[in-house]
């Protein structure tokens, strides 16, 4: 019998903590590879750790609502068999990470498919052959997993052979997957001809122009749907004599508050407002509910307020840009990542729909419908959250008229959506109940300037206030 320990990995890319939601076993528990042990919390999502061998649970290292730094042992198991000779070493890996066993010279399936449960990965049922991989020179095979020695870096290599599937970590796949860059374009530098996550990132670097992109955090504002609760750690117990409670800042709020406060005092921020009468808009939501063409999507003022941002960024082309401090350049963007400030009981994120210009009205319904539950459950991914280019958030869910929101980092604007109310209002010269709101746009006055902005303001309120525009100016 041996005792095998397992590490806090990286699961946000770069993260260096994480703290420890809920424990899922306990000592004594018999756990299987694949098995989700506990819930942990990084600056950026909530996300569940599989135990990558077989075993039984020998002791938990840290309480639940402990903040570990990745790298540190957070479970030991007692493990038998071939396994026990394999050093500790290996479930240190990043979760999901860790390579796929060689297969031996002759071919065979794989018996059970490790059950992904990270975010973003689907349950494949099939069986499936993987093709003999010649394992780096001085690492040996042990209990059929690689030992993940750490090696140098090798020389590039040319692009997969022969139309071959290219070989790459479930992680490092759905990366790629998520910044729309083809594996089999990429030059591998992993050991045996693996892509890794620099591959990746070195190709979307290459196709896009360099871009300020740091992860994102969320805006002051909140989210565009009512909150819905979420699990979390339990709140401090208050004493009812108590004149003061402190609560720990960390995880999302701890980076949401550094990322402010750098949005804050390094983009100079302007804010304008325009009040408008979106009766005509709220007619056509209704209309579009009852349209059996749409049945089954979700229909509101959210979906049409963002389609007319975009048809407004199409005629303001400017305002979709970053500012590059490192090369004192503006990076204009041919695409448009929609960001959705989203409020959860962990704090503000703001999830970004990828290529929101290119979408139909349908297709936006149904990604802002994923965006939403996906942050409803704490399910948001890192990669979700990376490379918006404008936010949208709505505080009218609040009962708020309006706010100035400050910028999510490395975005050129921000919008925010007021309560829309019946209110008097002048119509074809006379006054009349009209359904009003206010918007409030804030922007990086480095980027575009006050009439840019001014342009690109009216032109969303020329389309909620007659949403024929959507058309016309499409």
């Amino acid at each position: 019998m041996t005792i095998r320990e397992f590490k806090m990995p990286d699961v946000g890319e770069g993260l260096t903590e994480a703290e420890i939601l809920k424990w899922y076993v306990q000592p004594g528990d018999t756990v299987t590879d694949g098995q989700v042990v506990c819930e942990v919390e990084t600056a950026k999502a909530a996300v569940e750790l599989p135990i990558p061998f077989d075993g039984t649970v020998h002791a938990l290292l840290f309480e639940e609502g402990t903040t570990v730094d990745v790298g540190q042992v957070i479970i030991s198991v007692q493990t038998a068999g071939a396994a026990a000779d394999a050093p500790a070493q290996e479930a240190s890996a990043p979760v999901a990470e860790a390579a796929p066993a060689p297969a031996p010279a002759a071919e065979k399936p794989v018996a059970e498919a490790r059950q992904p449960v990270l975010v973003g990965y689907g349950v494949s049922t099939a069986s499936t052959k993987r093709r003999p991989r010649k394992a780096p020179a001085g690492t040996a095979a042990q209990n059929g997993t690689a030992a993940p020695a750490a090696a140098p870096v090798l020389p590039a290599v040319p692009a997969q052979p022969g139309g071959e599937r290219p070989l790459a970590k479930p992680p490092v796949r759905k990366l790629a997957k998520d910044l729309g860059i083809d594996l089999a374009s990429v030059v591998p530098t992993g050991d045996g001809g693996v892509v890794t996550r620099e591959d990746v990132h070195a190709a979307a670097a290459a196709a896009i122009a360099p871009q300020a992109a740091p992860a994102a955090a969320a805006p002051v504002a909140p989210q565009a749907q009512t909150p819905a609760p979420v699990a979390e750690a339990a709140a401090p117990a208050v004493e009812p004599s108590a004149r003061e409670t402190r609560i720990p800042v960390k995880g999302v709020r701890k980076v949401t508050a550094q990322a402010m406060v750098g949005s804050a005092f390094t983009a100079p921020h302007v804010t304008e407002f325009i009040t408008l009468d979106v009766t005509r808009t709220m007619k056509l939501v209704q209309e579009l509910k009852d349209d059996p063409d749409l049945a089954g999507l979700r229909i509101n003022p959210l979906l049409l307020i963002a389609k007319a941002v975009l048809v407004a960024i199409r005629r303001n082309p400017d305002v979709n840009a970053s500012w590059d401090e490192a090369a004192q350049e503006i990076v204009l963007k041919h695409y448009v990542n929609l960001g959705i400030a989203a409020a959860t009981p962990r704090g503000l994120i703001v999830p970004n729909i990828k290529d929101a210009h290119a979408k139909t009205l349908g297709e936006l319904s149904e990604s802002l419908s994923s965006l939403v539950a996906t942050a409803r459950d704490g399910k948001t991914s890192p990669a979700d959250m990376q490379n918006g280019t404008i936010t949208i958030t709505n505080v009218g869910v609040f009962g708020v008229d309006t706010g100035t929101p400050i910028l999510n980092p490395g975005e050129s604007a921000i919008l925010a959506v007021g309560a829309i109310k019946l209110q008097p209002w002048v119509h074809k010269g006379k006054v009349k109940p009209r359904q009003v709101t206010t918007l409030a746009l804030s922007f990086d006055h480095r980027l575009i300037d006050g009439e840019l902005g001014s342009k690109f303001l009216a032109d969303i309120a020329a389309v909620l206030e007659h949403p024929r525009r959507l058309i016309t100016w499409s």
